[in-house]
């Protein structure tokens, strides 16, 4: 059975010392507001509306915890970046998001959104620095790949690729593929690669 399928909400927190048991691992979303994170989340669950849609950005304003069958979760982080809300609700966020990235012993690895059109932002750029240093994998699904050809889509994918192996030293713990809420492209891709970390810690 695929990972994300079935996956049911389980909590919603605002401060880091709300964070529930750490009782399994544990597998990060994070992504650029208006990445297209949350249809992401829901094209991979196969639930139309598991983590909430809007074309507003910033909607996202908490840690959300979804169960999934196999004792996992998957953790929705707020998106970052540009959205309409108050600098001080934002350095909030960043905050957030910054402590359970860099303290969570049970989180096992990143699936880090950015927008096939506009990837590698300045922001995404930092999201990888935070979490790099933690020595666990990090995965960039390219969303929204249908807006571009095939072409424009494959040469992004090439560039990030060739950011990230930079990045890394080459160590391979950084991965990127093509993804699309709308044509479902990547869902078996995403599945192997996070399949894959769970093997590893035995999840």
């Amino acid at each position: 059975m695929p990972i994300f399928r079935h996956a049911c909400f389980e909590t919603s927190i605002a401060k880091p010392a709300a964070l529930p048991l750490a009782d399994g691992p544990e597998i990060a979303f994070a992504g650029r507001s208006n990445a297209g994170k949350s249809s992401a989340i829901n094209t991979l669950a196969d639930h139309t509306r598991l983590a909430y849609v809007s074309k507003t950005p910033g909607r996202t304003q908490l840690l959300n915890f979804f169960r999934l069958q196999c004792g996992a979760r998957l953790v929705d982080l707020p998106g970052y970046g540009y959205a309409a809300v108050p600098e001080k609700i934002r350095r909030q966020w960043q905050g957030l998001i910054e402590d359970y990235l860099k303290t969570r012993a049970n989180l096992v690895g990143l699936v880090l959104m950015m927008d096939t059109r506009h990837p590698m932002t300045p922001l995404d750029q930092q999201m990888i620095g935070w979490f790099a240093p933690s020595g666990r994998p990090i995965h960039i699904l390219l969303t929204k790949s249908d807006k571009l050809s095939r072409g424009a889509a494959m040469a992004a994918l090439s560039q990030v690729r060739a950011a990230l192996e930079q990045a890394n030293g080459g160590s391979g713990r950084f991965t990127a593929q093509l993804f699309s809420s709308l044509t479902k492209v990547g869902i078996e891709e995403c599945e192997r690669v996070v399949g894959a970390w769970l093997e590893a810690v035995g999840g």
